[in-house]
């Protein structure tokens, strides 16, 4: 495959948010340059950013030839459409819905750590180490945060909370996890699956792994309700909406539209 036609990691949870508008394609924020913008087709071809895998298992060997943990693409899909559509009939058998939950945690996590692991690839570019040390030294960093944090959530209870009345934002790190977010801490974790669908986890007493997901009809985000607000403020690469309206706030708050406006007073 091409290099410019490699598939983004989060395509699965985009295709959710292709719209035809007279037109197929995608509306989004270009937070580099700060342009909003429209990608045509349904590629995404705006998420092109390279990823680095850290298999998170915690007695997984390192594999450099891995591109990213293994998804059930079919039933990804089938589940995502379903929570888009709010027709958990439509979404699989028990275990293949939890399978999609596990596997949108998954892209989730891989999402989140990918700004660290560039930050860190960078930092140990800097040292008199060989290419694999500076893998190892990588892994090791991401592993010490995220590992402990996969673990836990393989003991949350989820939800999908569909019908949303307000179109949710989705950027490159779209995992949210709100104990550490907002202040003070609520116990979720959420990852928005399509504009009017969203995938909440909490805390349980379980000690098993294999949890139901809850749907739930949504009328409101209750205390979630700062979502679109903390996918902004993450976004560093895109940000992606149904309508141009929803990027015009995120975007008069990035650097570079700033630093435009600035020069502009100067001149």
């Amino acid at each position: 495959m091409a290099e410019h036609d490699r598939l983004h990691p989060l395509r699965p949870l985009l295709k959710n948010w292709v719209w035809e508008h007279g037109r197929i394609g995608t509306r989004y924020l270009d937070c580099v340059d700060g342009e909003i913008k429209f990608d045509e087709g349904k590629k995404s071809h705006f998420a092109a950013e390279k990823y680095i895998y850290v298999p998170l298992d915690k007695d997984a060997q390192d594999d450099v030839t891995a591109e990213g943990p293994a998804i059930q693409d079919a039933g990804l899909a089938r589940f995502l459409r379903a929570a888009q559509l709010g027709t958990p009939e439509d979404a699989g058998s028990v275990g293949e819905v939890q399978r999609a939950v596990q596997d949108c945690v998954e892209l989730g996590l891989f999402s989140a750590y990918q700004r660290e692991a560039r930050e860190a690839l960078a930092r140990y570019a800097q040292e008199a180490m060989f290419d694999d040390e500076i893998r190892a030294a990588v892994v090791v960093d991401i592993r010490r945060i995220y590992t402990g944090m996969r673990e836990q959530l393989a003991l949350y209870d989820f939800s999908v909370l569909y019908g949303l009345p307000t179109p949710l934002l989705i950027s490159e790190t779209p995992f949210i996890d709100w104990r550490v977010r907002v202040s003070p801490g609520l116990p979720f974790v959420s990852l928005p699956l399509g504009p009017y669908c969203l995938l909440v986890g909490a805390v349980s007493g379980r000690k098993s792994r294999i949890g139901p997901v809850v749907w739930k009809a949504a009328s409101a985000m209750g205390p979630l309700k700062d979502h679109n607000r903390l996918i902004a403020e993450q976004a560093r690469l895109w940000l992606v909406s149904t309508t141009d309206d929803q990027l015009v706030a995120p975007q008069s708050r990035l650097p570079v539209v700033i630093a435009s406006k600035q020069e502009d007073t100067k001149s």
